[in-house]
């Protein structure tokens, strides 16, 4: 696994490059979020998503939050209605997930049983970059360990997670 360390406010653009080249070409990272650390892959590269699914251990039924740049783009892959809009454009970006009803955009491998998803905003510039760069959302689930604690210090999570993902 790559290790890079980059500034929370204003990310290196050649880390951010380095990222999605990974993410585009079917790799599975670690990212900051505004809350915890998140592991993450292009929500449209197939082989990625089954990765994320054995490294959580889950099923493809298991729900997972979609991570957008802004607003504008949740629209493409939700159903919104107006008091859900107004709502999000007051709490966005923030560290909230919103369940909405899944649009036809989201592959349907990652359709839960109610064909809802949760959508994301979060405030974190590192994040909201790979997302522009990348140009459509990551799919992401938190970094726990194996008792289902959620990890927060980098160094841990490098350990537990070195040889499952290609970069953090």
């Amino acid at each position: 696994m790559e290790f890079y360390e980059l500034h929370p406010e204003n990310p290196q653009q050649r880390f951010i490059n380095k990222a999605v080249d990974v993410l585009r070409n079917g790799g599975v990272i670690i990212y900051p979020t505004d809350t915890v650390y998140g592991i993450g892959c292009d929500i449209y590269n197939r082989k990625a998503l089954e990765r994320i699914f054995e490294i959580k251990n889950d099923s493809s039924d298991k729900l997972f939050s979609f991570i957008c740049s802004s607003l504008k783009d949740i629209s493409k892959y939700a159903k919104i209605s107006d008091y859900a809009y107004r709502t999000m454009k007051h709490l966005l970006p923030g560290p909230y997930t919103f369940i909405l009803p899944a649009a036809k955009e989201i592959p349907k491998k990652l359709w839960s049983k109610r064909r809802t998803v949760g959508i994301r905003v979060p405030n974190n510039m590192v994040t909201i970059k790979l997302v522009e760069e990348l140009g459509n959302p990551i799919i992401s689930t938190s970094t726990t360990n194996r008792k289902g604690k959620i990890l927060y210090d980098p160094i841990e999570i490098k350990n537990i997670f070195n040889i499952m993902v290609d970069l953090m």
